[in-house]
């Protein structure tokens, strides 16, 4: 009864391996999060570049490349 519960663990956890393309994602993610950062504390109060550019920037990083990176998996061929 051991051997099955070990089994189930060891394969949940051989699924969580990153490749290479899902590290790429998530440096391009955090550099766009320190990008948007930099711009929201550089720009005046009322400028275009703190009110709209910086928070599509982080909003963009934090929703939608940073999950894709924990998500993302290649294809494996199966070959019979």
């Amino acid at each position: 009864m051991d051997d099955k519960n070990y089994t189930k663990n060891s394969s949940l956890f051989e699924g969580w391996a990153f490749g290479k393309i899902n590290y790429i994602l998530f440096t391009i993610g955090v550099l766009s999060l320190i990008l948007g950062y930099y711009l929201m504390a550089s720009g005046s109060v009322n400028s275009f570049q703190s009110l709209t550019l910086s928070p599509i920037l982080l909003f963009s990083s934090y929703v939608i490349i940073i999950p894709l990176a924990l998500v993302y998996r290649e294809k494996i061929d199966k070959k019979i």
